[in-house]
Protein backbone atom coordinates (compact mmCIF):
# COMPACT_ATOMS: atom_id res chain seq x y z
CA UNK A 1 0.00 0.00 0.00
CA UNK A 2 1.42 3.43 -1.18
CA UNK A 3 1.84 6.32 1.16
CA UNK A 4 -1.01 8.24 -0.38
CA UNK A 5 -3.32 4.85 -0.24
CA UNK A 6 -2.14 4.94 4.13
CA UNK A 7 -2.98 8.49 4.38
CA UNK A 8 -6.38 8.05 3.17
CA UNK A 9 -6.68 5.02 5.13
CA UNK A 10 -5.80 6.67 8.29
CA UNK A 11 -7.79 9.56 7.74
CA UNK A 12 -11.39 7.19 7.11
CA UNK A 13 -10.68 5.86 10.42
CA UNK A 14 -10.06 8.97 12.61
CA UNK A 15 -13.46 10.44 10.63
CA UNK A 16 -14.91 6.75 12.01
CA UNK A 17 -13.92 7.51 15.52
CA UNK A 18 -15.33 11.10 15.20
CA UNK A 19 -18.85 9.91 13.59
CA UNK A 20 -18.79 7.18 16.67
CA UNK A 21 -17.93 10.06 19.39
CA UNK A 22 -20.68 12.37 18.33
CA UNK A 23 -23.77 9.90 18.05
CA UNK A 24 -23.17 8.39 21.41
CA UNK A 25 -23.25 12.15 22.46
CA UNK A 26 -26.11 12.26 20.80
CA UNK A 27 -27.48 8.45 22.05
CA UNK A 28 -26.59 9.89 25.66
CA UNK A 29 -26.89 14.06 25.80
CA UNK A 30 -26.43 12.99 29.45
CA UNK A 31 -23.02 12.14 29.60
CA UNK A 32 -20.54 13.61 31.82
CA UNK A 33 -18.92 12.15 35.12
CA UNK A 34 -21.63 10.63 37.79
CA UNK A 35 -19.52 10.98 41.02
CA UNK A 36 -20.34 14.15 43.09
CA UNK A 37 -18.00 16.33 43.83
CA UNK A 38 -17.27 20.81 43.58
CA UNK A 39 -13.47 20.51 43.96
CA UNK A 40 -10.81 18.63 42.17
CA UNK A 41 -9.76 17.32 45.64
CA UNK A 42 -13.22 16.00 46.46
CA UNK A 43 -13.34 14.55 42.70
CA UNK A 44 -9.50 12.81 43.56
CA UNK A 45 -11.23 11.13 46.78
CA UNK A 46 -14.28 9.99 45.17
CA UNK A 47 -12.33 8.93 42.01
CA UNK A 48 -9.99 6.68 44.30
CA UNK A 49 -12.97 5.75 46.09
CA UNK A 50 -15.40 4.30 42.97
CA UNK A 51 -12.43 1.37 42.16
CA UNK A 52 -14.74 -1.73 41.69
CA UNK A 53 -17.13 0.28 43.65
CA UNK A 54 -20.96 1.83 41.96
CA UNK A 55 -20.80 5.62 41.67
CA UNK A 56 -23.93 5.86 43.58
CA UNK A 57 -22.52 3.85 46.53
CA UNK A 58 -19.79 5.99 46.57
CA UNK A 59 -22.02 9.26 46.06
CA UNK A 60 -23.41 8.12 49.25
CA UNK A 61 -20.58 7.78 51.24
CA UNK A 62 -18.90 11.25 50.43
CA UNK A 63 -21.62 13.63 50.71
CA UNK A 64 -21.36 13.33 54.62
CA UNK A 65 -17.17 12.89 54.44
CA UNK A 66 -17.21 15.83 51.98
CA UNK A 67 -18.82 18.01 53.96
CA UNK A 68 -16.22 17.07 57.01
CA UNK A 69 -13.55 17.32 55.30
CA UNK A 70 -12.74 20.20 53.16
CA UNK A 71 -9.07 20.14 52.67
CA UNK A 72 -5.85 17.71 52.44
CA UNK A 73 -5.00 17.92 56.18
CA UNK A 74 -8.54 16.97 57.01
CA UNK A 75 -8.43 13.93 55.73
CA UNK A 76 -5.07 13.30 57.07
CA UNK A 77 -6.29 14.44 60.67
CA UNK A 78 -8.78 11.68 60.73
CA UNK A 79 -7.50 8.40 62.29
CA UNK A 80 -7.03 5.63 59.42
CA UNK A 81 -9.56 3.24 61.62
CA UNK A 82 -12.55 6.00 61.69
CA UNK A 83 -12.11 6.58 58.15
CA UNK A 84 -11.79 2.77 57.29
CA UNK A 85 -15.50 2.52 58.86
CA UNK A 86 -16.31 5.52 56.56
CA UNK A 87 -15.62 4.31 53.65
CA UNK A 88 -16.21 0.68 54.07
CA UNK A 89 -19.25 0.16 51.92
CA UNK A 90 -17.55 1.25 48.91
CA UNK A 91 -14.95 -2.14 49.63
CA UNK A 92 -11.12 -2.46 49.38
CA UNK A 93 -11.45 0.04 52.59
CA UNK A 94 -7.99 -0.13 53.95
CA UNK A 95 -6.75 0.10 50.87
CA UNK A 96 -8.34 2.83 49.45
CA UNK A 97 -7.33 4.75 53.23
CA UNK A 98 -3.99 4.67 52.34
CA UNK A 99 -4.53 5.73 48.82
CA UNK A 100 -6.21 8.70 49.97
CA UNK A 101 -3.92 9.46 52.97
CA UNK A 102 -0.69 9.11 50.91
CA UNK A 103 -2.20 11.09 48.14
CA UNK A 104 -3.23 13.82 50.67
CA UNK A 105 -0.03 14.18 52.25
CA UNK A 106 2.16 14.27 48.43
CA UNK A 107 -0.34 17.12 48.11
CA UNK A 108 0.53 19.22 51.25
CA UNK A 109 3.98 18.25 51.08
CA UNK A 110 4.74 19.12 47.41
CA UNK A 111 2.35 20.78 46.43
CA UNK A 112 1.53 23.64 48.98
CA UNK A 113 -1.89 22.17 49.79
CA UNK A 114 -3.64 21.88 46.00
CA UNK A 115 -4.33 19.13 43.79
CA UNK A 116 -1.68 19.59 40.86
CA UNK A 117 -3.09 20.42 37.00
CA UNK A 118 -0.34 18.42 35.14
CA UNK A 119 -0.34 14.33 34.46
CA UNK A 120 2.80 13.80 35.81
CA UNK A 121 2.26 15.70 39.07
CA UNK A 122 -0.91 13.62 39.47
CA UNK A 123 0.55 10.21 38.83
CA UNK A 124 3.57 10.92 41.37
CA UNK A 125 0.76 10.80 44.36
CA UNK A 126 0.27 7.88 46.21
CA UNK A 127 -2.84 5.83 44.63
CA UNK A 128 -3.42 7.95 41.57
CA UNK A 129 -2.92 5.89 38.02
CA UNK A 130 -3.66 7.45 34.63
CA UNK A 131 -6.84 6.60 34.83
CA UNK A 132 -7.31 8.82 38.04
CA UNK A 133 -5.34 11.48 37.02
CA UNK A 134 -7.31 11.59 33.61
CA UNK A 135 -10.69 11.77 35.32
CA UNK A 136 -9.33 14.73 37.31
CA UNK A 137 -7.52 16.83 34.52
CA UNK A 138 -10.76 16.26 32.15
CA UNK A 139 -13.53 17.17 34.98
CA UNK A 140 -12.22 19.14 37.42
CA UNK A 141 -9.46 20.71 35.25
CA UNK A 142 -11.17 21.22 31.84
CA UNK A 143 -7.71 19.55 30.31
CA UNK A 144 -7.73 16.80 27.23
CA UNK A 145 -7.57 13.77 28.54
CA UNK A 146 -9.24 10.09 27.86
CA UNK A 147 -9.66 7.66 30.76
CA UNK A 148 -9.78 4.06 29.93
CA UNK A 149 -11.95 1.71 32.58
CA UNK A 150 -13.30 -1.68 31.92
CA UNK A 151 -16.00 0.28 29.86
CA UNK A 152 -13.92 2.01 27.00
CA UNK A 153 -11.81 -0.49 26.66
CA UNK A 154 -14.22 -3.03 26.22
CA UNK A 155 -16.28 -0.73 23.56
CA UNK A 156 -12.81 0.03 22.26
CA UNK A 157 -11.89 -3.05 21.25
CA UNK A 158 -15.80 -3.96 19.62
CA UNK A 159 -16.09 -0.84 17.86
CA UNK A 160 -12.17 -1.75 16.23
CA UNK A 161 -10.68 1.66 17.65
CA UNK A 162 -8.14 -0.46 19.25
CA UNK A 163 -6.73 -4.45 18.94
CA UNK A 164 -4.83 -3.92 22.45
CA UNK A 165 -6.35 -4.73 26.05
CA UNK A 166 -3.56 -2.89 27.82
CA UNK A 167 -4.92 0.65 29.23
CA UNK A 168 -1.60 2.40 28.36
CA UNK A 169 -2.33 1.35 24.71
CA UNK A 170 -5.66 1.82 24.40
CA UNK A 171 -5.57 4.94 25.56
CA UNK A 172 -2.85 5.92 23.42
CA UNK A 173 -4.88 4.77 19.97
CA UNK A 174 -7.71 6.80 21.02
CA UNK A 175 -5.52 9.79 21.42
CA UNK A 176 -4.12 9.20 17.87
CA UNK A 177 -7.36 8.83 16.24
CA UNK A 178 -9.57 12.03 18.00
CA UNK A 179 -8.83 15.71 18.31
CA UNK A 180 -7.76 16.55 22.18
CA UNK A 181 -11.04 18.71 22.21
CA UNK A 182 -13.17 15.44 21.61
CA UNK A 183 -11.32 13.54 24.24
CA UNK A 184 -12.84 14.20 27.30
CA UNK A 185 -16.69 13.50 25.61
CA UNK A 186 -15.08 10.31 23.97
CA UNK A 187 -14.34 9.22 27.76
CA UNK A 188 -17.47 9.82 28.96
CA UNK A 189 -19.49 8.36 25.81
CA UNK A 190 -17.87 5.50 25.66
CA UNK A 191 -18.64 4.51 29.41
CA UNK A 192 -21.90 5.48 28.87
CA UNK A 193 -22.49 3.14 26.12
CA UNK A 194 -20.83 0.28 28.04
CA UNK A 195 -22.63 0.57 31.10
CA UNK A 196 -26.09 0.90 29.23
CA UNK A 197 -25.59 -0.76 25.56
CA UNK A 198 -22.44 -2.56 25.02
CA UNK A 199 -22.27 -4.34 28.12
CA UNK A 200 -20.31 -7.65 28.35
CA UNK A 201 -23.47 -9.67 26.88
CA UNK A 202 -24.03 -6.51 24.55
CA UNK A 203 -27.59 -5.27 22.98
CA UNK A 204 -26.41 -4.70 19.25
CA UNK A 205 -29.86 -4.33 17.75
CA UNK A 206 -30.73 -1.26 19.83
CA UNK A 207 -26.72 -0.08 19.75
CA UNK A 208 -26.78 3.79 18.09
CA UNK A 209 -23.31 3.28 16.73
CA UNK A 210 -24.25 -0.74 15.13
CA UNK A 211 -23.65 0.62 11.49
CA UNK A 212 -20.46 1.41 12.77
CA UNK A 213 -19.24 -1.57 14.55
CA UNK A 214 -18.00 -4.51 12.71
CA UNK A 215 -18.35 -6.78 15.73
CA UNK A 216 -21.97 -5.99 16.86
CA UNK A 217 -22.69 -6.32 12.59
CA UNK A 218 -21.28 -9.87 12.13
CA UNK A 219 -22.90 -10.44 15.37
CA UNK A 220 -26.64 -9.39 14.13
CA UNK A 221 -26.04 -10.65 10.61
CA UNK A 222 -28.59 -13.13 9.15
CA UNK A 223 -26.99 -16.36 9.75
CA UNK A 224 -25.60 -15.71 12.13
CA UNK A 225 -25.08 -18.21 15.21
CA UNK A 226 -26.55 -16.98 18.52
CA UNK A 227 -24.28 -15.69 21.18
CA UNK A 228 -24.15 -16.85 24.57
CA UNK A 229 -23.13 -15.20 27.74
CA UNK A 230 -20.10 -13.34 28.09
CA UNK A 231 -17.45 -15.30 26.23
CA UNK A 232 -19.67 -15.22 23.14
CA UNK A 233 -19.88 -12.10 23.62
CA UNK A 234 -16.23 -10.62 23.49
CA UNK A 235 -13.96 -9.99 20.19
CA UNK A 236 -12.55 -13.55 19.32
CA UNK A 237 -14.95 -15.29 21.56
CA UNK A 238 -14.07 -14.19 25.02
CA UNK A 239 -10.54 -15.17 25.00
CA UNK A 240 -8.83 -11.74 25.14
CA UNK A 241 -6.63 -11.07 27.68
CA UNK A 242 -8.65 -9.86 30.69
CA UNK A 243 -7.22 -6.10 32.05
CA UNK A 244 -5.73 -6.09 35.29
CA UNK A 245 -4.30 -3.69 36.92
CA UNK A 246 -3.83 -2.30 40.79
CA UNK A 247 -5.82 0.49 40.33
CA UNK A 248 -8.41 -1.46 39.78
CA UNK A 249 -8.81 -2.09 43.44
CA UNK A 250 -7.13 0.86 45.05
CA UNK A 251 -6.98 4.03 42.28
CA UNK A 252 -3.39 3.02 41.47
CA UNK A 253 -1.54 0.80 39.72
CA UNK A 254 1.77 -0.87 39.74
CA UNK A 255 4.96 1.18 39.20
CA UNK A 256 6.46 2.34 37.16
CA UNK A 257 3.32 3.13 35.11
CA UNK A 258 1.00 3.59 37.94
CA UNK A 259 -1.81 3.92 35.94
CA UNK A 260 -13.87 4.71 38.49
CA UNK A 261 -16.49 5.37 35.42
CA UNK A 262 -15.15 8.93 34.80
CA UNK A 263 -14.64 15.33 31.21
CA UNK A 264 -17.97 17.91 32.02
CA UNK A 265 -18.45 18.03 35.36
CA UNK A 266 -22.28 17.61 36.22
CA UNK A 267 -24.13 20.25 38.15
CA UNK A 268 -22.11 21.58 40.67
CA UNK A 269 -18.73 23.30 39.66
CA UNK A 270 -15.03 22.79 40.68
CA UNK A 271 -13.76 25.87 42.87
CA UNK A 272 -10.29 25.42 44.29
CA UNK A 273 -8.29 21.90 45.27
Amino acid sequence: MGRRAVALADQAKRLRARMIVNKLAQAYPDWGPTLDFTTPLELLVATILAAQARDERVNEVTMPLFRRYRSPRDWLSVPDGVLEREIKPTGFFRQKTRAIKGACLGIVERFGGQVPRTMDDLVSLRGVGRKTASIVLGAAFGVPAIAVDRHVARVAARLGLTRSSDPAVIEEDLRSLLPRPQWVKATWTLVLHGRRTCRPVPECPRCPVLELCPYGLARTRPGAAPARGRAAAEPGGGHRKKIVSAESATGAAARPRRPRTLPRPRGRRPSGG
